[in-house]
């Protein structure tokens, strides 16, 4: 019996990937990516002989089945998947296919990856955390085809106003900025769009729940953008205890007498 990984390739810079994700893409004999998100250049770490598919032409069946085929010849398959595979990767319905066609645990592993939430992060050299205005992150999509759960609907969590990292969304901007509206953010919290987050063609995109449609509509931005929500993206902070002088902690000696 072979083995399959899934791989987290990054969220495009193809250095981004991880040591381990490059190394099993190197090795592979069977490399299946998801053309629509994954950077091509990712396939230049695998063997000129591997066998390649591109998920985005295939169902699930199909692609289990070359999954299948792969493993039961005793090879080694690279599942390649977008950012960090684990949030909105498919992955799960992947595993557990193979499950029920009789696959075995040790012969699945799954490689994580820089999800394009954080690399977003890095683009706006902005911290999602900041003491006094946010210690939360909440990760989340519009409703499409997938249905959301009532309680996780965007007016819900926008009753929070923490910092939100909104996936897959950014074709529907009007809606996902009326819902946060309606659940509680202000109209003039910032809002910072990343627009291919770590590719040549980056873009940085700014405004406020009130604004950013517009600036979205006059760039023409319809996917792989990332919507950042969020006081800590324009405000005054706490420094926090980290650093402190006066902060002890268990690997030095703060000024502050108990």
């Amino acid at each position: 019996m072979g083995k399959i990984y899934f791989i987290g390739a990054g969220p495009g810079d193809p250095e981004l990937i991880t040591l381990k994700g490059q190394r099993l893409i190197a090795e592979a004999d069977v490399i299946i990516y998801a053309g629509s998100l994954v950077n091509p250049e990712i396939l230049k770490y695998g063997r000129k002989d591997a066998d390649i598919y591109n998920s985005a032409t295939m169902n699930l069946d199909e692609v289990l089945d070359v999954e299948r085929e792969a493993l039961k010849n005793n090879k080694t398959v690279a599942r390649v998947h977008t950012g960090d595979p684990a949030i909105y990767g498919a992955i799960q319905e992947q595993m557990d296919g193979l499950r029920s066609l009789g696959i075995q645990e040790d012969a699945m592993e799954v490689i994580p990856g820089v999800s394009s939430f954080l690399a977003t992060a890095a683009a706006l050299k902005q911290e999602y955390t900041l003491p006094s205005i946010s210690q939360t992150i909440i990760i989340t999509r519009m409703e499409g085809r997938t249905p959301m759960p009532e309680r996780e609907k965007l007016n819900m969590l926008a009753q929070h106003q923490a910092t939100m990292c909104i996936f897959l969304s950014v074709q529907g901007i009007d809606t996902v900025m009326s819902q946060l509206k309606e659940g509680g953010y202000p109209g003039d919290t910032p809002v910072a769009i990343v627009v291919r987050a770590t590719w040549p063609d980056q873009k940085i995109l700014r405004g406020t729940i009130d604004t950013i449609a517009e600036v979205i509509h006059k760039e023409g931005v319809v996917r792989q953008a990332m919507i950042v929500v969020g006081r800590v993206l324009d405000t005054d902070y706490e420094l926090s205890k980290l650093y402190d002088s006066k902060f002890t902690t268990m690997f030095r000696q703060g000024t502050e007498k108990k």
